[in-house]
């Protein structure tokens, strides 16, 4: 199934995409080169008792602290994320890098930890992410705010909550207890992926993209992603940190075992390009 992110930030930084963000160096040694300034370029609201300048600061000195020990510029989103607390992409000689707000109290070790598994890609250093989040599972979202989108089943074709209560009748013998409800329509943009369809282990909520709202989608294909979601409760992604398997074997032969398995595959294989368009 193709994907697109879901991750929201708090605030992201970044520098120029040509120089280093890399600190000031200990006095009587020259920088090797004029540090760039970091730059707020998004927020959301605010999550701890930190005013947002404090929360700035030491994300700001975190992400000069990364870039400072591996050496070379370091894009850091910093995020109230409730199930991916470490992600990274490295290229371009640039680590894109999202961490949990809880890393901007991280102990070095950690932090040296972040810099080995995301920046240089020691497996080892996962273990040790791992133990740290573990301790600090008090500090991970679990409940939605206020300011969440509803979850809306009702949709101009297809009712979600219909299918549903049908597909856990019949697959899952009313053993699947989540919410379900259409997502939100993404902003209108060329895009290469879409994810249609995300579910929330911390709230058992199910969201469908708008996108399979629409009268040229089968019912069958809907219904098939419904069901695909609703897997992940009885399934639940194995693995470490950005090493995460989120559709293990036995998840991928109980959804072989949908009766239009090989033909939705086969629609969402042809029409993947008007799903794109929105």
């Amino acid at each position: 199934m193709t994907e697109y992110p879901r991750q929201m930030s708090l605030f992201t930084l970044s520098g120029s995409p040509s120089a280093s963000l890399r600190p000031a160096p200990p006095p009587l040694q020259p920088p090797p080169q004029p540090p760039v300034r970091n730059r707020l370029v998004e927020e959301a609201p605010r999550i701890v008792s930190e005013t947002r300048d404090e929360l700035f600061s030491r994300a700001e000195s975190l992400a000069w602290r990364l870039s400072s020990d591996l050496g070379i510029p370091v894009r850091l989103a910093v995020t109230d994320n409730r199930s991916t607390m470490v992600s990274f992409r490295r290229g371009g000689n640039v680590l894109q890098l999202r961490l949990h707000h809880m890393f901007l109290d991280a102990p070095e070790a950690v932090l040296r930890a972040v810099a080995d598994y995301a920046g240089r890609g020691n497996r080892i250093a996962g273990g040790v992410l791992d133990d740290y989040i573990r301790h600090q599972q008090p500090r991970i979202r679990q409940f939605r705010r206020e300011t969440d989108a509803d979850l809306n089943p009702v949709g101009r074709c297809f009712d979600l909550q219909h299918l549903f209560e049908s597909v856990n009748r019949t697959y899952f013998q009313d053993g699947i207890q989540a919410r379900i409800g259409w997502g939100r329509m993404p902003p209108r943009r060329r895009r290469k992926s879409i994810r249609l369809g995300v579910y929330d282990h911390q709230t058992r909520e199910i969201r469908i993209h708008p996108a399979l709202d629409r009268p040229e989608v089968p019912a069958f294909f809907v219904e098939f992603i419904v069901f695909h979601e609703m897997l992940h409760q009885l399934f639940p992604s194995t693995g470490r940190g950005s090493r995460r398997v989120h559709h293990p074997r036995a998840f991928r032969d109980r959804e072989k075992s949908f009766p239009h398995y090989v033909a939705a595959l086969r629609w969402e294989r042809e029409n993947l390009s008007v799903l794109l368009r929105g």
